[in-house]
């Protein structure tokens, strides 16, 4: 009986000359990344949209810490400085529109009021009216857009004529209606509070219906996938499915139109406050700084140009990095 030719042997370990070798060459084992974490480093890439995030947070900061910056500065928004005002003409003394060491932006016309410190009050009224109104329409939007995509027939029918009818209504001139017949206190709010919330609420039920479209078409195509079809297998409820295997799925889009719908609800709050049905003086707000400052436009340009910029630079910032997310969560994007 002849021994076999090839006797089974161990794995051989490798040698301290191999372990060696692969550490120089810096070879690593592949590891894998999330959805958020490959999002992000595509958004790493966009300078742009960094840039307008980078904007975005120091344009929230300066609302949110206003009181404390102006009382560093030592000025207050509703402070009258007649001293500073030219009694003949009602302009601001000095030129560029009364801008110091004092009153970094300058002053207003005829009242003489500060307006770095209310052009930072006026952040706080367009960021609060842009970030819940468009909370409001997310809410009202994700949940008739899902649920007009997922059942079908009578409830999609019902949904969308109400989408079709929003869509259609001339939402500008109802709020100009509804505003200026609401009463001073409701609600336990009083004076431009009543206005804000006002505002809120019309701006984002009249703004669902954008979000809700986009929803149902997302829904309409991922209702009968795979991964839909076994959940309905395994015996999985249509609560389960719509907010355990739709839902999160539809994360994406609605997280990049709620940052294209943040500018435009910011550019209706100063178009009525700009139309005088905003919030109430003394409140400040950036459309209402525009208002005043037609008859001034001419001897006083520097009072239209501060609220302008103001206004354009954070629509701007919302809408560069609101590209830089949407081309981060689409996978078929190209950068």
């Amino acid at each position: 009986m002849t021994a076999p030719l090839h006797e089974p042997t161990a794995e051989a370990a490798p040698s301290a000359a191999e372990e060696a070798a692969v550490a120089t060459t810096g070879v690593t084992a592949v590891q894998g990344r999330s959805l958020g974490r490959i999002a992000w480093e595509r958004l790493k890439r966009d300078k742009l949209a960094l840039t307008g995030g980078v904007v975005v947070l120091v344009l929230i900061l300066l609302a949110l810490l206003a009181p404390v910056i102006t009382h560093l500065v030592g000025q207050d928004p509703d402070a009258y400085n007649e001293s500073l005002i030219d009694p003949l003409f009602g302009t601001p003394k000095g030129s560029l529109g009364g801008i110091s060491g004092d009153h970094l932006l300058g002053v207003e016309p005829v009242n003489g009021r500060d307006i770095f410190a209310r052009v930072l009050y006026g952040a706080r009224v367009s960021l609060l009216v842009g970030f819940l109104s468009a909370m409001v329409a997310v809410f009202l939007g994700t949940i008739l857009g899902i649920l007009a995509g997922f059942f079908g027939g009578w409830v999609d029918s019902v949904i969308s004529r109400v989408m079709d009818g929003l869509l259609a209504f001339p939402q500008l001139l109802f709020t100009i209606a509804l505003v200026s017949v609401m009463p001073n206190a409701m609600l336990g709010l009083t004076g431009s509070n009543v206005r804000v919330f006002v505002m809120i609420l019309v701006i984002g039920f009249f703004g669902w219906p954008y979000i809700g479209r986009v929803v149902r078409g997302q829904t309409i195509s991922m209702r009968e996938r795979e991964y839909v079809e076994a959940a309905r297998s395994l015996g999985a409820g249509r609560l389960y499915i719509l907010f355990k295997e739709l839902l999160p799925n539809l994360v994406a889009p609605i997280v990049v139109y709620t940052t294209m719908m943040i500018p435009t609800n910011i550019l209706t709050e100063a178009a009525l406050s700009f139309l005088g049905v905003g919030v109430k003086p003394p409140t400040s707000s950036w459309g209402q700084m525009l208002s005043s400052a037609i008859d001034y436009y001419e001897s006083d340009p520097m009072y239209m140009v501060v609220p302008g910029v103001a206004i354009f630079i954070t629509v701007l910032a919302f809408n560069l990095f609101g590209d830089g997310v949407r081309d981060a969560l689409d996978p078929k994007a190209s950068r």
